[in-house]
């Protein structure tokens, strides 16, 4: 798997990504994010197909990089573990030294994958997405994933290890 930066003559495929994913407008912490306007990167495997993308907002003034996005062509083909080993490797050349991102209560999936890679539950901001859903983006649909009511935002933080 290789991981690069997004070029501008990936923003097409990037574009119609984001969108089949439903994240072309990202609504969490009671504010809207747009991935199209922070850095990317995409994974792909050798023979140079697109396997994923993470997107990111580095903010070096706090030392902190948030994960924005990160979705996966097909689970279990080692894009997603690229990715984030990417994402650890840049926010360390820009000496940050905080990962974080947020997922919602019903994405289990998403609560393993990411402990499995060193994040901790951070906060839990309890009707988070309720929140969202009502002032910013009405279109959270109310259950997700297993059938789990979605209400609640998890925070994951990991500490950045110095390159």
């Amino acid at each position: 798997m290789k991981v690069r930066h997004r070029e501008p003559t990936d923003l097409p495929v990037v574009k119609a990504f984001l969108a089949d994913n439903h994240s072309t407008r990202v609504a969490r912490l009671g504010r809207m994010a747009h991935p199209l306007d922070h850095p990317a990167l995409l994974a792909e495997t050798d023979d140079g197909t697109f396997a994923g993308l993470l997107t990111y907002v580095p903010d070096p003034d706090d030392g902190s990089c948030e994960i924005l996005t990160l979705h996966a062509v097909n689970q279990w083909q080692g894009a997603g573990t690229a990715l984030i080993s990417a994402v650890e490797r840049v926010a360390a050349e820009q000496g940050i030294r905080r990962l974080w991102l947020i997922t919602t209560n019903d994405n289990v999936d998403a609560l393993r994958f990411y402990q499995r890679r060193g994040f901790r539950i951070a906060d839990i901001r309890v009707g988070g997405v309720d929140e969202c859903r009502a002032r910013l983006k009405p279109e959270i649909p109310e259950i997700g994933d297993y059938g789990i009511p979605i209400r609640d935002e998890i925070i994951l933080e990991k500490e950045v290890a110095a390159h």
